[in-house]
């Protein structure tokens, strides 16, 4: 067991995880190398700081490889796209300034692929298609609207969707993200009279005990910045459900 400790006894840039905190960040790495780290994350965490002032991801993954690696300094860790805090699921974390500008430019331009699972409360008609849409999001309700049409201000929002299996009390799809928009599957989905178990934001008839909604980035695809390779790696569920 290695014991947790911060980069050095002089460096005060990050904190001391607890035994506890380490072995959980370590438990859920995917993938790792020099440049790109890919972790399992929890719903409730968040990817960026927002009003809350909770700690964000990259600054107890900071802390965690400070503490491993016994890394004097600082510690990079940039954030090339994000997951909603109810989500969990497959992050990219990138370790250096150069992984971040690549990784970044390809969330961009749509050249990484993300596959999610989400339990919803009604099987979707026909059980496999396509969702086209243009989405307007109000910034106040943080919250997306669908529209069948081109709109004033609205974005082209565009998935994929399979049925893979009822459950006992809900559907469990597969869907396919092809454009990036603000909460776009939960947007989508309630659309076509599919909301996500416990996402109340769009529809849901109640919420989960943990304040989660049951949408998990299950897999990610993406070209690895240095060695140019598409790399897969995916992510464990957390739901028995799923």
């Amino acid at each position: 067991m290695i014991s947790p400790m911060t980069a050095s006894s002089t460096d005060t840039a990050y904190r001391t995880l607890s035994q506890e905190e380490y072995d959980d960040i370590a438990s859920r790495i995917l993938y790792e190398d020099n440049h790109v780290l890919v972790l399992n994350k929890r719903a409730g965490e968040i990817t960026q700081g927002d009003k809350t002032g909770d700690e964000p991801l990259p600054e107890k993954l900071k802390a965690f490889i400070a503490a491993r690696d016994h890394k004097p300094g600082r510690v990079f860790m940039g954030v090339p796209h994000r997951l909603d805090r109810p989500v969990s699921g497959a992050v990219i974390l990138a370790k250096t300034s150069k992984a971040l500008e690549r990784l970044s430019g390809a969330f961009r331009e749509g050249d990484a692929g993300k596959i999610y699972w989400a339990l919803v409360e009604k099987s979707p008609e026909p059980p496999q298609g396509e969702v086209r849409s243009w989405l307007t999001r109000n910034e106040k309700q943080n919250k997306s609207y669908s529209h069948p049409q081109p709109q004033p201000g609205a974005k082209e929002a565009l998935l994929r969707y399979r049925l893979l299996r009822p459950t006992k009390s809900y559907f469990l799809v597969e869907v396919q993200l092809l454009t990036g928009r603000h909460h776009q599957i939960r947007c989508q989905l309630a659309s076509i009279g599919c909301p996500i178990k416990g996402d109340l934001k769009y529809g849901a008839r109640r919420s989960n005990p943990d304040g989660s909604i049951s949408l998990h980035a299950r897999q990610i695809t993406f070209l690895h910045p240095t060695r140019k390779e598409p790399v897969t790696v995916t992510a464990p569920t957390p739901m028995e459900d799923m």
